[in-house]
């Protein structure tokens, strides 16, 4: 881990509980009128799974919930970790990193990554990461802010150049890679690292993965209600989600590891 992301997972470490208490538990209506009726449909069918970045577990817990016999969550944090854990629910937790795993190699038929891309420096060691775990046959949910239209200095500009005056959206620099901390609340910092669109998918490619969905949901009701402002943005997507497949070479279905299951790392069996 970079100092940068270190001091990245730094933060998200001291806002823990306040994204506990604004985004999750049907606190946030992004999440539960979009990402996990999402997550649940793309979910349906998959056996093992495995949530990278799984902070509280909330999506892992609707994998679960979707059926999903065997459900693991990595993230690197000691405090969304230990609430995970006693929020239950059916999945197993670990602290880990989404550069190395601890998975055994084909362990999986399916990898979800939730909004946490866009904290990392970089995407291709856990891109191929995710395709080491990933059994042949298996599938990959990314879901991403979107990175064309949420780039750091997006924003609303008032026109009163004009009669009457107009209010668009304005884009920020798409094309330039930047790592940008951003007071998201009042007192919470949080750094994201915006990369265009292309750099995820030739990764991705790089990676073995065949991309085979692409979802850009308008935002649901419940963020359009929250503030008047927001019902302006209606046609402005805020979600990219993007569903890959990673292939498997002829004559060969979905494998497993070679204990039939998840097998972890044992350093990493239980949350320290």
């Amino acid at each position: 881990m970079s100092p940068p992301e270190a001091e990245g997972a730094a933060l998200w470490e001291q806002h823990a509980g306040w994204w506990q208490e604004h985004f999750t538990d049907g606190a946030d209506p992004e999440y539960t009128e979009q990402i996990l009726p999402l997550v649940a449909r793309w979910a349906v069918g998959l056996d093992r799974v495995c949530e990278v970045g799984c902070g509280e577990g909330q999506v892992a817990r609707v994998v679960a919930a979707a059926g999903a016999r065997q459900v693991v969550g990595v993230d690197p944090s000691q405090h969304q970790v230990a609430v995970a854990v006693e929020r239950g629910g059916g999945p197993r937790y670990v602290r880990g990193d989404a550069a190395a795993l601890p998975l055994a190699d084909a362990s999986v038929d399916g990898v979800v990554v939730c909004l946490v891309f866009e904290h990392l420096d970089d995407v291709e060691v856990p891109l191929r990461e995710v395709a080491r775990v990933l059994a042949p046959g298996g599938r990959f949910l990314l879901l991403i802010n979107h990175p064309l239209l949420q780039t750091p200095q997006s924003g609303w500009v008032e026109d009163h150049l004009v009669d009457p005056p107009e209010r668009y959206w304005q884009l920020g620099e798409y094309l330039r890679a930047q790592a940008v901390v951003e007071e998201v609340s009042r007192g919470v910092h949080i750094r994201f690292v915006h990369r265009p669109l292309g750099v995820y998918l030739n990764a991705a490619a790089d990676a073995g993965f065949v991309l085979v969905h692409v979802d850009e949901p308008a935002p649901p009701p419940g963020f359009l209600a929250a503030a008047p402002a927001h019902a302006a943005a209606a046609h402005i997507p805020r979600l990219l989600g993007l569903s890959w497949r990673k292939p498997s070479p002829p004559g060969v279905g979905l494998g497993t590891s070679a204990s039939g299951g998840m097998a972890t790392s044992a350093a990493a069996d239980a949350p320290s």
